[in-house]
């Protein structure tokens, strides 16, 4: 397994990779192949008035773009946290979702590094790709997508907030542990502590653990039917004990794990749409609404 050590993510030579590589190795066109729904219909957002790009991260990664096409506006951002598959098209779907609301939104490929999960179908293969990735190395990848954000020339860099799925659900919570530069977060149904009746990752840090340092008010949407819900009692009491406010978390009970992920058999439309609706409620209650226009 490689070494990832450079604490603000590593950088394309460390893996022998140019620029370049690391830019094609994202460009897979489609729904991550191993949790595509044979019936599947998923949202899809085109890109009418819209501006999507692939730029490059400080950190060495590159991350999908899309924002709306108004040179010389300055727009709210949200970074967008994919699920373990990578950044694959439900995930830039919902970054144009965001643009045609207002936002600028940004997607890093956290796993490019080692090898793009979206297109394989074997889940051993997925999980080595992302166990690669240490949280070290992934909050470091959040720095340099602050830093991004905040040299853009159409990004307003007083009103970022970030959101994601699944994996990319305890991400939102320990950005939101990290940054101060984040004014709100949405977790759809990330880890906030270990399973029960399974070992501690050693390699991972626990939301549930660092809630003291919590910067920003989170969001958490969960599934009553999902086995990770069952750690919202203990993490609710940590934030009270923590006396921190404006967060809150929402179990659907009828629905599983994966509920907004319309390309996926677990798609739940009815609390998809409801979870987005309070995401942007809480987004514009937390000083990151959208800019109309």
């Amino acid at each position: 397994m490689l070494t990832l050590t450079r604490p603000d993510g590593s950088l394309p030579e460390d893996f022998h990779l140019s620029r370049r590589g690391l830019a094609g190795m994202v460009m897979f066109a489609g729904y991550a192949a191993y949790a595509l729904g044979a019936d599947a219909d998923p949202i899809h957002t085109d890109e009418v008035g819209l501006a999507t790009e692939q730029v490059m991260l400080p950190s060495g990664i590159p991350a999908y773009v899309a924002r709306p096409d108004h040179p010389g506006r300055r727009y709210p951002a949200v970074i967008v946290v994919s699920e373990v598959f990578g950044l694959h098209e439900y995930i830039r779907d919902v970054c144009r979702r965001f643009a045609k609301l207002g936002y600028a939104a940004i997607a890093p490929a956290f796993f490019v590094r080692v090898g793009d999960p979206a297109p394989l179908t074997d889940f051993a293969a997925i999980i080595k790709i992302v166990g690669a990735a240490s949280d070290k190395q992934i909050m470091g990848d959040v720095g340099a997508t602050l830093q991004f954000l905040e040299a853009a020339p159409y990004i307003d860099a007083h009103k970022i907030a970030i959101t994601g799925f699944c994996w990319g659900g305890r991400v939102v919570w320990l950005a939101c542990e990290t940054f101060p530069e984040i004014k709100a977060g949405v977790a759809w149904y990330g880890q906030l502590a270990p399973v029960v009746g399974q070992p501690a990752d050693p390699t991972h840090e626990y939301p549930i653990d660092l809630v003291s340092q919590l910067h920003a008010p989170v969001l958490g949407l969960y599934g009553g039917k999902d086995q990770l819900s069952a750690a919202v009692p203990a993490m609710r009491d940590a934030l009270a004990k923590a006396g921190k406010t404006g967060t809150d978390i929402i179990i659907y009970e009828d629905a599983g794990h994966g509920f907004h992920a319309d390309y996926r058999p677990s798609y739940n439309a009815a609390d998809a749409q409801d979870g987005w609706s309070r995401l942007l409620a809480h987004f514009a209650a937390n000083g990151v609404p959208p800019r109309r226009g």
